[in-house]
Parts: C-alpha cells; structure tokens; sequence
C-alpha cells in the first residue's frame, strides 16, 4: 500500500472508530474533525514526511476514548503508529486533574515524534476552545485549560518553529476569547 492509501485507511478507521463522538464545544462538531485537524498539523509540521506520525495522529485517541486494543491498531497500521498512539495515550482509570499533571511531568521525557503529535493535539484543542468553546466553561476555567496546555507545551522537545507558532496562535485565541467572554 503507498502512503496516500494508508493515510486514507487511517482516516476511514478515525471516522468508524469516532462515528458517535463530539467535541465538547458548544458547536458539537463530530470529533473526527479534530482528528484530521491534527493529522494536517502533523502532516504540515513535517513536510509530509512520517506517514506513520500522519496516522498515528488520526488514531491517537483511540485507546482513550474509543478503548481500541494497541495490538489491534499494531495489526491494521504497524508496531511504530502503536507505539506512538500508545505513548500521547492518557490512563482513563486515573483521575482527572492526575492525568493532566502526569502530561506536564511526562512532556520531557516524550520521543521527539510523539511531542509533535501532542503539541499538534493541544494546538487542535486550543483552536477549538477559541472558536467554540463549551457552554459549561466559564472563562476562568478556559484561562486554566490554556495554561495547562502551556506547561505541557513548555515540556515537549519540539524544535518545528512552524508547529510552535501555530500553537502559541491558539493559546492567544483561546485567551482572548475567554477574556472577550466569546462562546
């Protein structure tokens, strides 16, 4: 199979995997819009280069919310996707605000692929948050969000320029529309 073909099963698998998932934003777009938004960045961010890392970030959500065995994804799409699906994978079974501190102190120690997808995957998540945040938000709650995804960023070895000015764009956005109380 040549890249384009795996790229596009990929998606396909996205979009079965995801059919029933939404965004959190008041928009409730269907989630595997942010699955392709973070596969272009990933794409741009690399010149199109890691086909894998293209397909690893339209699945990197899958074990998380859709609980996908890594060896299921390992048969479909190779060992290398698997293995970067299942390091930006969060545990579910820990709580909330654990989660979110193991990101930050996990960040440095993340291969140099796989802090490109997170760094993508906050990007997304930030661009969202700008444009359609969710209704139960309250602004002081968006301002704690885009710091969090500053300290995991701040984390990551990302040395791509173009992939860290898009998500310094978004954390921007996201402020100002959470001071503009914007919905």
């Amino acid at each position: 199979m040549n890249s384009l073909t795996v790229v596009l099963h990929a998606a396909v698998q996205a979009a079965n995997w995801h059919t029933a998932q939404r965004r959190k934003g008041a928009a409730q777009e269907p989630y595997v819009n942010h699955l392709l938004e973070v596969a272009c960045l990933v794409a741009e961010a690399t010149g199109g280069e890691d086909v894998n890392l293209v397909v690893a970030a339209l699945l990197h959500d899958a074990i998380e919310d859709q609980q996908i065995a890594t060896a299921a994804i390992a048969e479909a799409f190779g060992e290398d996707v698997a293995a970067l699906v299942l390091e930006v994978t969060d545990d579910k079974t820990l709580p909330k605000q654990q989660r979110k501190r193991l990101q930050v102190e996990h960040a440095p120690q993340t291969s140099a692929r796989a802090a490109l997808l997170k760094l993508a995957d906050k990007t997304s998540n930030l661009t969202a948050l700008a444009s359609s945040p969710p209704v139960d938000w309250p602004k002081q709650r968006r301002l704690d969000y885009v710091q969090w995804a500053r300290h995991v960023a701040a984390g990551l070895q990302v040395t791509n320029a173009w992939l860290r000015q898009r998500f310094e764009d978004a954390a921007a956005a996201a402020e100002r529309s959470a001071h503009s109380g914007r919905s």
